[in-house]
């Protein structure tokens, strides 16, 4: 921060000098609301909350090295006391950022991807000069002064991510910092129960536009109908970013690999670059475009716009993380927060990253969703239950809704399933292909699907070549999973089949005709149970109840395991009991549930 004597920020924010402060003492930063994070020279902010009073800190800030405290109350030490603390702290920065003639302030708003845009785009005018940006999502009353108060005099651009719970709030934000760039990423199902509807998120976030002068730039989102129309609300000249020919900066030729992650061509009025995101689901294209777009109106080249974004990692915790354990479990940590955009985003990222494994989730019911909460819960039930998961865990209260539509859904995903199964039988006894023979027990002899706690099995050794010959042609459902290679065997019990390789169905493919391709790979049938005291349902590739010997009837479609458990802990506890190596987990769920403690302690965190 600017460096203030203690009579100058009295002056700021109204306030009165206590405890022996010295009027000229200067503080020098960090401005602080926690007091483990005061420095030699802090000026520690007392805020009151809910469960905690930052005033019963203040001797301890004083000992720390704070210069003073802005406090509601005189405390044990020099202390600037004002009517309300958090107002305080707006005025203060209000004031510092006005001394900075030479910054040019950024603002990013929208329903989701606040967070990755406002790193991106710091990562990009950081070639230009010194940037302050947030950490994490510092994005509301209390974390957006603090965020102004970090500049200086060297600062060069201030990235600010604004976020509203009602309408006027970042109106009030940019009264601090007022942007001369503003960036509107979507306008979504977040906070929805506090405003009432989306038209109403739209005017909140379009308080952003509107603050713009006519010399500054709002970049808006052509894809999402609600941020295009903000484009009447400003003064500002409008550039738009997205996936469609109207937009000047847009992506095309998008493709994603098999870790999840996007390669596009970066198309702007100038020319082009190919990028290649290392962050994790198609969703970040659409933040990539906004930083994008945000970085091109600063003049930065597309070659080097390109190269920034194509080297950007993740750098806020808990939102598309992306591990691998030792065993080859795959732990996607998105549990920073969710709305149902964010859901649908993360399911759809999953489901490209598993792709060829059991997949598992951890999710929770989303909150603030007012009158619709019920239905949108439903909703996000039925998307977890028919996308294919080997098991789906619900943590916390208010489950219901979540529960009810994600059994719904699997049933039908696994009548599907079941039907297609039926169908490719019923096709080979009409084209005369021999059944497999089945023994007394109703499995087809010499074959094993996975039991769920022993993992894969092939027909026992002594019962020669595993699986169906190369030249019986047979291949996995969809050409793109892959088809054994000529001459491999199966593995004996307790190994893994190659990536790609699907159970045959009963008596081998038709010949001449393409495989009925299943279910997603990962899922039922071909994704077995979860292993432990609960899983049941029958092995992978195990004959439908009653079947005669010998007749046509498919293997039966795998139920998913669905269940409920109270905490991030709990959820931890049951997928410990679940997961076998090369598995893929997914966590997501709202901030207030603390999803990210099941992601820790899977990967091994500690208990608490």
């Amino acid at each position: 921060m600017i460096p203030l004597p203690l009579a100058r920020i009295a002056e700021i924010t109204s306030g009165a000098l206590t405890g022996m402060a010295d009027p000229r003492a200067v503080v020098r930063g960090p401005v602080v609301i926690d007091s483990r994070a005061v420095e030699p020279g802090s000026l520690f902010v007392a805020i009151k909350g809910a469960r905690v009073d930052g005033h019963d800190y203040a001797a301890q800030a004083i000992r720390a090295g704070a210069v003073a405290v802005l406090a509601t109350r005189p405390v044990e030490g020099p202390a600037v006391i004002v009517p309300d603390a958090a107002a305080a702290l707006a005025e203060l920065a209000t004031a510092q950022a006005a001394a900075l003639p030479k910054v040019t302030v950024i603002g990013v708003t929208g329903s989701a991807g606040k967070t990755s845009t406002k790193d991106l785009l710091a990562r990009l005018t950081a070639r230009v000069g010194p940037t302050i940006a947030p950490v994490g999502s510092f994005n509301n009353e209390l974390g957006h002064p603090l965020t102004v108060l970090r500049a200086d005099l060297d600062t060069r651009f201030m990235v600010l991510e604004l976020a509203a719970r009602n309408i006027g709030h970042i109106k009030d934000l940019t009264r601090i910092a007022p942007p001369q760039i503003g960036v509107v990423l979507n306008v979504g199902t977040a906070h929805l129960g506090v405003f009432g509807g989306k038209e109403a998120i739209a005017k909140a976030k379009g308080e952003l536009v509107e603050a713009l002068p006519r010399t500054g730039v709002a970049v808006l989102n052509a894809d999402d109908p609600l941020v295009r129309a903000m484009a009447s609300r400003t003064d500002a000249r409008v550039t738009f970013f997205g996936r469609g020919e109207s937009a000047s900066i847009r992506a095309e030729g998008v493709t994603v690999d098999a870790r999840g992650r996007a390669s596009f061509t970066l198309r702007t009025p100038s020319g082009s670059a190919p990028v290649s995101l290392q962050l994790y689901g198609e969703h970040a294209v659409d933040n990539a475009l906004a930083a994008a777009a945000a970085g091109y109106e600063l003049g930065l080249p597309v070659a080097t716009i390109a190269a920034e974004l194509s080297q950007a990692t993740p750098l806020s915790r808990w939102r598309m993380e992306v591990t691998d354990r030792a065993d080859g479990v795959t732990v996607v940590n998105d549990a920073y927060n969710a709305n149902p955009d964010s859901m649908r985003a993360a399911f759809a990222a999953f489901e490209v990253l598993g792709r060829g494994r059991r997949r598992f989730a951890v999710i929770a019911a989303l909150r603030e969703l007012g009158e619709e909460g019920p239905a949108l819960n439903a909703e996000l039930g039925r998307l977890a239950g028919g996308s294919g998961l080997a098991g789906l865990i619900v943590a916390g209260p208010d489950a219901g809704p979540v529960l009810e539509g994600a059994r719904a859904a699997a049933a039908e995903a696994q009548a599907a399933a079941q039907a297609a199964l039926d169908a490719q039988a019923a096709a080979h006894a009409a084209a005369g292909v021999p059944q497999a023979p089945v023994s007394h027990q109703g499995a087809p002899q010499g074959w094993h699907g996975p039991s769920p706690d022993q993992g894969w099995h092939g027909p026992s050794p002594d019962q020669g070549r595993h699986g169906p010959s190369p030249d019986q042609g047979w291949h996995g459902p969809s050409p793109e999973q892959g088809a054994p290679q000529p001459g491999w065997q199966a593995p004996d019990a307790g190994g893994v089949p190659p990536q790609g390789w699907q159970a045959p169905p009963v008596g081998g493919p038709v010949p001449g005709q393409p495989p009925v391709a299943g279910p997603p790979m990962g899922g039922p049938p071909f994704g077995g149970a979860p292993a432990g005291p609960h899983a049941g349902g029958p092995h992978m590739g195990g004959p439908v109840a009653g079947a005669p010997p010998g007749g046509g009837a498919a293997y039966p479609a795998q139920a998913m395991r669905i269940v409920h458990v109270p905490d991030a802990e709990a959820a931890a506890a049951e997928l410990a009991g679940w997961l076998r190596p090369g598995d893929a987990v997914l966590v997501k769920g709202p901030r207030a549930m603390g999803l990210e403690r099941t992601a820790e302690l899977v990967l091994g965190g500690a208990a608490q």
